[in-house]
């Protein structure tokens, strides 16, 4: 009997193609949904897909529901249904709910997406939160800002990164921020937390069993690199703070999250170097960092998914772990070494490069040390301006 596994939207984001393509070779009968043309998917989602259902409108739940039920009644049933994506969550969960398919369901999504819903797990296990709350108009986010002071952070309720965060340090930046809002948008607002961004990040097997962790540092936060149209670094060390896995191993439990990637944001208290939960992710980190994970641990974190999707076993030796750094630049930036001279350099060291944007850059090395002064060398050089 084959196991039919969906994937939305196979072919996006890139780095993600190589789901099917392990998938695939593991045995599964892989299928796609996305609104992306045949002829524009790239050779390997082609070579990867048994078969392929294109939709107008991948917003428009009744198309998308056929094309799994089009699925559905030509295999003999779907076995697994995901798209690692952000976006897609909620929507994968519907159409899990619709058709019994195991996984995260629609009743699960709100603790998983809603940043108030997020606080009240975290807080039930007594993990420290940001104090903050939904606030409806000026009247309440008045009330609320003297209860909390200036500084503030607004930011939407369903939402990831630092997408619409607004920094709020007084009352006419509070007014600019409702003259300039999306008002269809629900916005929660938390005391500014004076704190380096740290993640707890992994893959659980059916059972919930972490299989896979590592935790990323982050040097500046996303609304800062964003705002003020900055280069970036992120480590993931290859040692793990005791206290990053304690409170990310509850965290895990708490959200009862089972074969599946998970991505745990926190705050390191500059004051005390303390942990206070930011946000959950239930995929993947975001953008080139999961090849962070196999430049790391000299893994393919795609073929161990799909072992635990199949198999519920994760195989890879995590013996030999390394540090990795992700270091990116601007093009608007003069820098004192060319290119040439960081690979005449530093070249052993750099594993991958990649072309990005956003909070990743415009152009990132992937880097791998055995120590973490050799890596604070190379990050040093890649961005020291002319």
């Amino acid at each position: 009997m084959s196991f039919n596994f969906i994937i939305i939207s196979p072919h996006y984001p890139e780095n993600f193609q190589l789901f099917a393509t392990r998938l695939k070779e593991s045995g599964a009968t892989v299928l796609g949904i996305a609104d992306e043309s045949y002829d524009n998917l790239s050779p390997l989602i082609r070579e990867a897909l048994t078969e392929y259902y294109r939709v107008d409108d991948m917003e428009n739940y009744h198309e998308m529901y056929r094309a799994v039920a089009y699925f559905a009644h030509q295999y003999g049933g779907v076995h697994r249904l995901e798209s690692h994506n952000e976006h897609w969550l909620e929507m994968d969960a519907r159409l899990r709910t619709d058709f019994n398919i195991p996984g995260l369901k629609a009743h699960e999504m709100d603790r998983l997406k809603q940043k108030n819903k997020m606080k009240a797990v975290f807080r039930s296990i007594n993990v420290p939160v940001a104090n903050g709350r939904v606030f409806e108009g000026w009247e309440d986010a008045s009330k609320l800002v003297s209860e909390l002071g200036y500084p503030v952070i607004i930011k939407p309720n369903i939402g990831v990164g630092a997408s619409d965060t607004w920094r709020i340090s007084s009352d006419e930046e509070l007014s600019h921020f409702f003259v300039e809002r999306n008002s269809a948008e629900t916005f929660i607002m938390e005391e500014f937390i004076d704190g380096d961004i740290v993640t707890f990040d992994g893959l659980t097997d059916q059972d919930g069993n972490i299989v896979f962790s590592q935790n990323m540092v982050y040097d500046k936060p996303a609304l800062e690199i964003i705002s003020q149209n900055m280069e970036s670094f992120v480590l993931y060390p290859k040692e793990m703070p005791e206290d990053i896995w304690k409170l990310g191993k509850q965290c895990v439990e708490a959200f009862e999250i089972k074969e599946r990637f998970f991505h745990f944001e926190f705050f390191r208290l500059k004051s005390d170097q303390s942990l206070v939960a930011l946000e959950v992710n239930c995929r993947p980190p975001g953008g080139p960092m999961i090849e962070m994970f196999n430049y790391a641990n000299n893994l393919d974190i795609y073929a161990q998914y799909a072992q635990v999707v199949l198999n519920n076993q994760f195989t890879a030796d995590l013996s030999q772990r390394k540090n990795c750094g992700y270091v990116s630049r601007k093009y608007y930036n003069n820098y004192l070494y060319t290119q040439d001279d960081i690979y005449a350099w530093y070249g052993e060291f750099i594993v991958s490069s990649v072309m990005t944007e956003g909070v990743f850059g415009d152009f990132g090395y992937f880097i791998v040390t055995d120590t973490l002064s050799q890596m604070q060398a190379i990050v040093h050089f890649i961005q020291e301006l002319a």
